[in-house]
């Protein structure tokens, strides 16, 4: 019971911010049909599976990319967020807004969740090598769990009428700039910027 309770408490603790983020790409999913909602689903699960497994190969002392490096992922969703805001600038004089979509694919939303969960790595690292094997396996499965519960709740948010005409109305500008805001949060609290000089 307590492995459960410490699970449910690293991974929420954790992913917080990824609520944000599947609510925009569910919001998308739903104004734009880009990415598709299984896209989400299955990129979500795919980049969580990476993070656990960069965490279990870190637990093991084979520290692939060191810490202070992995906050240069932020620069994923920043550069996606960069390349919607170029498309809603050069559609500003067309009768039809752009779509708001940043992230059209499985790859690209794998690739969020992963930049997104970079500080995740810190976190579950340390609690892989003070848990035996069957924790672990337990952290794992609880993790797998919780995924769907965010991936659920992304969409309930993100399934709003209203909210949906929004993004349909003003989602080029707003949805470039929430992935922009989330790459610069990354990389400025990795403490990346202060290891380049």
């Amino acid at each position: 019971m307590n492995t459960l309770l410490t699970a449910a408490g690293v991974f929420a603790g954790t992913n917080v911010d990824d609520l944000v983020v599947l609510t925009v790409l569910f919001l998308s999913a739903r104004a734009n049909r880009a990415p598709r909602v299984w896209q989400v689903w299955v990129g979500q699960y795919a980049g969580i599976a990476v993070l656990v497994a960069v965490s279990a190969v870190a637990a093991l002392g084979l520290t692939i990319v060191p810490d202070e490096w992995v906050g240069l992922l932020g620069l994923l969703p920043f550069a996606l967020g960069v390349r919607g805001l170029i498309a809603a600038i050069r559609a500003r004089g067309e009768d039809e807004a752009p779509e708001a979509t940043v992230a059209t694919g499985l790859v690209a939303v794998a690739g969020i969740t992963i930049a997104n969960g970079a500080d995740n790595i810190s976190v579950y690292t340390p609690l892989f090598r003070t848990v035996g094997l069957t924790d672990a396996l337990v952290t794992v499965a609880v993790f797998a769990v919780l995924t769907a519960v965010w991936c659920l709740a992304g969409a309930g948010l993100g399934s709003h009428r209203r909210v949906i005409a929004v993004v349909r109305r003003y989602g080029h500008w707003i949805v470039p700039g929430v992935f922009m805001v989330l790459g610069a949060v990354i990389v400025v609290e990795s403490g990346v910027i202060g290891h380049l000089w």
